[in-house]
């Protein structure tokens, strides 16, 4: 069986990050479909010497409560890459850096109607090297935790982001490689 693509008739952009596509189904239906076009995002499990994750504890509205999250976002346009980009983020929302980055997977938070990515670092002796640098709507309080508790977070559910969770994922299969 050979799956096609939808064509897509026309679009049109009714908001900031909306598109409205009217497209032909394979079989000649006409279905209205939306699409959220985002940049890319980033996020990092950054691990200290100790084993320790570096953790961000913040407020998240469309979840309607504070939750701890691994440090990340979305890029930014004068990123050069996603490898900037999560540099960039972990730095201003924690204050901490590291000399290895290492690209570990990249996932999709949702094909069915989202554009971006997800790039997923691991960030080996992860280090305090500032203060932070939040914007103006930010509050985020850093934790250290050990990596194993991060994982039971991820099996109580506790680690409620599921591209973080997919981070995780990525990040034991590298490490196992390397053990």
């Amino acid at each position: 069986m050979s799956i096609t693509p939808w064509k897509i008739l026309s679009s049109t952009h009714p908001g900031a990050n909306v598109r409205i596509d009217q497209c032909e189904l394979p079989g000649g239906k006409h279905i209205e479909g939306f699409v959220l076009e985002y940049r890319d995002w980033v996020t990092v499990l950054a691990l200290t010497k100790h084993r320790e994750v570096v953790m961000v504890r913040q407020y998240r509205h469309g979840a309607r409560r504070v939750i701890e999250e691994l440090p990340g976002g979305s890029m930014d346009a004068t990123d050069a890459s996603p490898e900037e980009a999560v540099r960039r983020e972990l730095l201003e929302e924690t204050g901490y850096d590291s000399q290895r980055f290492i690209e570990i997977g990249k996932a999709s938070p949702n094909p069915a109607n989202q554009t971006n990515l997800i790039h997923s670092f691991l960030a080996l002796d992860a280090r305090k090297v500032g203060p932070q640098h939040l914007d103006e709507t930010e509050e985020i309080e850093v934790l250290l935790k050990p990596l194993e508790e991060v994982i039971r977070m991820a099996e109580r559910g506790e680690l409620l982001q599921s591209m973080q969770v997919a981070t995780l994922f990525f990040a034991l299969s590298y490490l196992n490689r390397i053990a």
